[in-house]
């Protein structure tokens, strides 16, 4: 429990980031899972802009790191080919 007031503050706070992070990333993981459980490669082409986008606005608000974003992007990019 926080003792003063700016602690109690902060933990308001970082319980409304986790919050609004925890939506984007729920976001991208589902656009991901889109394009990577598609029937068809047609469908997977089409779902692939959106899930690129999620992932690019993830590593922007560094919910995710950089890196981490161009391998899931590569991992995409992958799965469409075949």
């Amino acid at each position: 429990m926080p003792n003063n007031k700016q602690a109690k503050k902060r933990m308001t706070q970082d319980e409304e980031r986790a919050a609004a992070n925890k939506v984007i990333r729920t976001r991208m993981r589902s656009s991901m899972k889109k394009v990577l459980q598609a029937a068809t490669p047609e469908e997977a082409l089409k779902a692939l802009p959106e899930a690129t986008k999620r992932v690019d606005k993830a590593a922007k608000k560094n919910i995710i790191h950089g890196n981490s974003a161009a391998r899931k992007k590569a991992q995409l990019a992958r799965a469409t080919k075949s």
